[in-house]
């Protein structure tokens, strides 16, 4: 239970903190709040890693954590840009199917599904699916793939590799694991800006945002590095994966999205899904 309850509070955290970042992404240039957010978690683990004094753990758990800041940093990028072009009803549930990755790799190295987590899996895949097409209204009323899509479907595997690697380096050391995720995050995306150059349009009321942002990613992060440690990576990542619940009820209240009714069922049979992934 309480691995549970530790998945289900890093989900509401991130939950939070993509609203705010896909919310932000609409007005910033992208690296910008990804940039700041991420020194603000660099600045915070580091600042808990150097007052708990513990010395880094042996082992591989490294080379997993800086696994994990490769895609869970490329998993970020895209989805904070499918929040800002797409609609966020519709691009965070895809996300959600970064749960099918873990149980995909437990699969293909041994385990085998249950009944109600194979029916689990079918249903998440048709939800993204449903929840993908954009209905266009007009003369020429038709479907089309949603805005944004392609960037959630990316986002998902990011998401469902960084549950992988970030598992394997949290059993060394939570804390160590997320200090060692975030310098290298940090140092990826230093030089994505040196390259790219994206100007600095930040304002004073955008700080306390950003650095929100990072400050929840980072309870985020060091909740599910706990609960992975408490129960099965192939189940708590399901239950962190719920975080469009919040992204969805956040954008519905302060942004009056509304996905169309093919959608919403769409959105519906793949969280349906994962939790009976979960369940299982």
């Amino acid at each position: 239970m309480a691995a549970i309850a530790l998945a289900l509070v890093s989900s509401v955290s991130w939950g939070v903190g993509d609203f705010l970042g896909g919310l932000k992404s609409r007005s910033l240039p992208l690296l910008n709040v990804i940039v700041g957010s991420q020194v603000t978690g660099l600045l915070l683990v580091a600042t808990f890693v150097a007052v708990r004094g513990d010395g880094p753990p042996g082992g591989d758990f490294a080379i997993f954590a800086a696994l994990s800041a490769i895609t869970g940093v490329s998993g970020l990028a895209a989805f904070y840009r499918g929040l800002a072009i797409g609609n966020m009803g519709i691009v965070a549930p895809i996300s959600a199917c970064a749960a099918v990755v873990p149980l995909a790799v437990g699969i293909a190295t041994g385990d085998r599904p249950g009944t109600l987590q194979a029916v689990g899996l079918g249903l998440a895949l048709a939800g993204v699916v449903l929840a993908s097409r954009e209905e266009v209204v007009g003369e020429r009323a038709h479907r089309r793939t949603a805005r944004g899509t392609g960037l959630a479907m990316l986002s998902a595997l990011g998401f469902g590799f960084f549950f992988l690697a970030f598992d394997r380096a949290a059993d060394g050391d939570v804390a160590w694991a997320m200090l060692v995720n975030r310098m290298t995050g940090v140092s990826l995306l230093l030089l994505a800006a040196a390259v790219v150059r994206p100007p600095l349009r930040a304002g004073p009321r955008d700080v306390p945002v950003i650095v929100g942002i990072g400050a929840l990613d980072v309870g985020a992060n060091g909740t599910f590095g706990l609960a992975a440690t408490k129960g099965l990576v192939s189940v708590v990542s399901v239950v962190g994966s719920l975080y469009p619940l919040t992204t969805v009820v956040l954008a519905a209240i302060v942004l009056h999205e509304r996905p169309h009714r093919l959608a919403q069922f769409g959105v519906a049979t793949a969280l349906l899904g994962v939790a009976m992934i979960a369940a299982g």
